[in-house]
């Protein structure tokens, strides 16, 4: 990290120091948190460049009333220098006009700090477990896991943008009955690579001809050998070479959508190395496991997971479920809970803190999972900070109507269709445009399409845009001037300060798991950039580069590098590219 502290961090720290003195002078309590304390920019512009709710959170520690708290305070914040007025409005927040010279000189900031302008220390190496997609390695991934995928990617993304030191982990289910129908489906497909017409994919079994090039490979290494064969003998063989391939298939499509993840973590090896179990004995000992046998629901049919035997409980009624709940079933296999808490505990051996993307037809799971893993943490002594975030399906369109599917993988769209078609950039950054637990539309036209209404492209532009009057300018001789920011009117001022904005949006996205809040931003700076820009359309003074007139083109060329600057660094977050060209 670079000592340039960028503003909203320079006007914390010194709204902080305020705070001190106050102690100091024994106006405010000694070691009252201000975690609550926030500097932020006004919901009205002409109150003023800052906001602080700094007397609104203190006062009642303070055993005073907000207004007279913020005179205190506004009294000395007066005496600095680069605050042209401190004024309290309302009940008690303060509202801030700076010094014109404190946005100039963060606007050299931008360009003395480039990629890192944004960048944060706020996550001081915390350790931070996201898992994310996760899907069972029974075909190539499709749109049910896209938007989890670039979610989960884009998050820890954000947080490692953040100070976190994050790892990137898949959980791969590869030891549940669907990797058994996915061998047995494999053995159809090599019998007929051998040349055997196989006939009409029984119901039950995976249909895709994707298994058609596991089936030849197949073929290939063991000839006839299996073709006869009782199940016994090829079923585990098989099972494993089609994971193994079949996975080699996801990390492909995955890489379409720039997405590597640190960990590949397989459940069949979790099993057995015995984790359930060391679970499973672990919580029996702190008394979170019991025997005891689940009273069927009142009313309604049975959940699966319910059956009038004894069977293995672990207390989560203790941390606010419902009911307690199976981590195995009557046959002695692992519930899918059971496998999961186990996992989880392996997780946070290696981990402060827990993410979990998970589809929202996972919804009911996700108390009994947290109650799991705040029980081991607190046996441990120690809090594991559990986060699940829950992402909605999409709506694959065309042009308003139903998408069609894909031929290859038999009964749905595929990442590979979709990036084949409109490119990895535009399937990460409308991923984004909503926050995952919307339901959202993702239409083959409309996100293509060259419009305000596609932020995809609006954002592009803006880029494009800059990039295009930077080569401009180069090839008429014009040089970006960072030494005449003074010269910039009122409308530049607008957009430094939104520029401005940007590493304390990156820091509240971090606090908040969204990373969809970046490229609201995006939207948002794009839309200013646009804007100023068009003002030249109707006035040529107010055009970038104006004929004659090199120190204003200059300091004008200056900032839109650095508006570049911005979205480029707000893009990486996203992994999306920022294109030079549209």
């Amino acid at each position: 990290m670079s000592d340039i502290e960028t503003l909203y961090a320079a006007f914390a720290a010194r709204i902080d120091a305020v705070l001190s003195a106050l102690e100091a002078e024994a106006v405010l309590p000694a070691g009252v948190s201000r975690a609550n304390v926030a500097v932020e920019p006004p919901r009205d512009p002409s109150h003023g460049d800052l906001a602080t709710n700094a007397a609104m959170v203190l006062a009642k520690p303070a055993a005073t009333n907000p207004r007279a708290l913020a005179e205190k305070i506004v009294e000395h914040l007066s005496r600095d220098p680069a605050i042209v007025s401190a004024e309290i409005a309302g009940p008690g927040f303060i509202n801030l006009r700076l010094d014109r010279k404190a946005w100039e000189e963060e606007l050299a900031a931008i360009a003395s700090l480039a990629t890192d302008y944004g960048r944060s220390g706020m996550g001081e190496g915390t350790r931070v477990n996201v898992e994310y997609v996760s899907a069972n390695p029974t075909g190539p991934m499709h749109m049910g896991h896209c938007r989890g995928a670039v979610v989960g990617d884009a998050l820890a993304n954000l947080l490692q943008y953040a100070g976190h030191a994050v790892t990137k982990e898949y959980y791969v289910n590869d030891a549940g009955s669907q990797v058994d129908t996915l061998a047995r489906s494999a053995h159809l497909r090599y019998r007929e690579a051998l040349g055997e017409d196989i006939g009409e994919i029984p119901a039950g079994m995976y249909p895709g001809d994707y298994l058609k090039p596991i089936g030849k490979l197949l073929a290939e290494e063991f000839g006839d050998t299996y073709r006869d064969a009782p199940e016994s003998e090829w079923l585990l063989l098989f099972r494993g070479k089609a994971v193994a391939a079949m996975m080699d298939q996801i990390r492909a499509d995955l890489a379409m959508l720039g997405i590597e993840h640190d960990v590949f973590s397989s459940e069949a090896e979790l099993q057995a190395a015995g984790k359930p179990e060391q679970a499973e004995a672990w919580l029996r000992e702190h008394d979170l496991v019991y025997d005891g046998m689940l009273e069927a629901p009142k009313g309604k049919a049975p959940p699966e997971d319910w059956e009038p035997v004894e069977l293995p409980l672990f207390r989560s009624t203790k941390f606010g479920d419902d009911q307690d709940r199976p981590i195995k079933k009557s046959d002695g296999k692992w519930t899918y809970f059971g496998a999961d808490l186990a996992y989880h505990m392996q997780k946070a051996e290696s981990a402060d803190a827990l993410i979990d993307i998970w589809g929202a037809d996972h919804a009911g799971t996700v108390k009994r999972i947290k109650a799991a893993v705040a029980a081991l943490a607190e046996g441990e002594g120690k809090v594991i900070p559990f986060d699940v975030k829950l992402v909605q399906m999409v709506q694959l369109l065309r042009d308003g109507e139903p998408a069609k599917m894909s031929k290859r993988s038999g009964n749905f769209v595929t990442i590979a269709d979709m990036v084949d078609e409109v490119g990895k950039d535009v399937v990460r950054f409308s991923m984004l445009t909503r926050k995952p637990d919307a339901q959202m539309d993702f239409d083959f036209v409309k996100v293509v399409e060259t419009s305000k209404d596609n932020p995809v492209f609006y954002v592009q532009y803006a880029h494009a845009r800059i990039c295009s009057i930077l080569r401009r300018a180069a090839e008429e001789g014009v040089e970006p001037l960072a030494d005449q920011a003074a010269l910039l009117g009122e409308d530049e001022l607008a957009l430094i300060k939104l520029a401005a904005q940007f590493p304390r949006e990156v820091e509240a996205a971090a606090r908040a798991r969204e990373p969809h809040r970046i490229a609201f931003y995006l939207y948002e700076l794009a839309g200013a950039l646009h804007g100023w820009w068009n003002m030249g359309n109707d006035d040529p003074q107010k055009r970038i580069i104006v004929a004659q007139k090199l120190t204003i083109s200059g300091a004008r060329l200056f900032l839109a590098q650095q508006i570049g600057q911005v979205i480029r660094n707000g893009l990486a977050i996203l992994g999306v590219e920022a294109v030079e060209e549209l």
